[in-house]
């Protein structure tokens, strides 16, 4: 299956595999690049050598392309690209901050640049700032985005609409229905983020992965909007999240309460109880943690089996 986001990052199908914190180690970046896809190492958890080992041990797993995610606030983001650029890093996924700052050192390196976006207007920045490629990610998204909550299905079509470079739809996305329906909409690619944090290789804790899969329809929230928009699993930490918000409390108190390390506590650490739970609203359909593999191909067979269905007049033909 070939298209533009094939052939820009050089993989089989266009799958990419969201950059989670505390998730997305190099076991499951090169578990994904192997299966056809493209892995992503999430940088945003770890410290400068931490990243370097990672990523020498997913270039020893792996002979095929995979990309670094990097949050713009990361503190010591100097250091990261330090190391990107001399361990020779194919792809790297901007995120949380203005691309501008970036993506021209990275290009100069030869290093093909994508850009998160949650709105037309910051895909419109990201392209004029020079990426190659833009995430469009709606609301559904676990973890951190959009403050004005646009759905994947709204968002993907404007930016389609807005700009002439590739386009990966995210957000919501864990099977081939919706990688056909995100591909209809105009995206080259789909980023999946929840599907493989319930995965074998993902360096979640298994605590955490076990929350997933018992997930149901309702279970998560987009919170904190007052500080960094973040959805979460419904847990013991959420319920004192709301009970601010029902004290009328400020966004002081909501710093408070956050305090440093609740997303390692519960994700990385599995506390199910204190713990910040990130996850997607598409985790209420996923009900079995698999190897990564085996998820690529379960994605790939059932969007082959869909798009037969609508070329042959079955039942999803209009």
């Amino acid at each position: 299956m070939s298209n533009k986001i094939t052939t820009l990052f050089g993989i089989k199908y266009p799958i990419i595999q969201g950059g989670m914190i505390w998730c997305s180690g190099w076991e499951l970046a090169s578990a994904v690049s192997n299966a056809g896809g493209l892995g992503i190492i999430g940088s945003g958890s770890m410290y400068p050598d931490v990243l370097r080992t990672h990523i020498e041990k997913c270039k020893q797993a792996t002979d095929k392309p995979f990309a670094v995610n990097l949050p713009m606030l990361y503190p010591d983001i100097d250091k990261h690209i330090e190391t990107i650029v001399e361990l020779k890093v194919p792809i790297v996924f901007t995120s949380a901050g203005n691309p501008k700052t970036w993506t021209k050192k990275l290009k100069d390196e030869g290093i093909v640049v994508v850009h998160v976006v949650s709105s037309v207007k910051f895909a419109l920045k990201a392209e004029a700032a020079g990426v190659d490629a833009v995430v469009a990610e709606g609301f559904e998204a676990g973890g951190h985005n959009g403050k004005d909550e646009t759905t994947t299905l709204v968002l993907t079509p404007m930016v389609r609409d807005a700009v002439k470079i590739p386009l990966i739809a995210a957000g919501g996305i864990a099977n081939g229905r919706g990688l056909m329906a995100c591909l209809a909409l105009g995206a080259d690619a789909v980023q999946i983020g929840s599907r493989f944090v319930a995965s074998e290789e993902a360096s979640a804790h298994i605590n955490f992965k076990n929350e997933i899969i018992k997930a149901v329809e309702g279970d998560t929230q987009l919170t904190l909007k007052e500080i960094t928009p973040v959805r979460l699993l419904k847990n013991d930490f959420y319920n004192k999240v709301e009970r601010v918000y029902l004290n009328g409390g400020t966004v002081d108190d909501l710093k408070e309460l956050l305090g440093r390390g609740r997303a390692k506590k519960g994700m990385f650490e599995g506390d199910l109880v204190e713990g910040e739970l990130e996850i997607g609203q598409v985790s209420a359909m996923i009900d079995e943690i698999k190897p990564a593999g085996q998820i690529v191909q379960d994605i790939m067979n059932e969007y082959h089996s869909v798009r037969k269905e609508i070329i042959q007049g079955g039942k999803y033909c209009l």
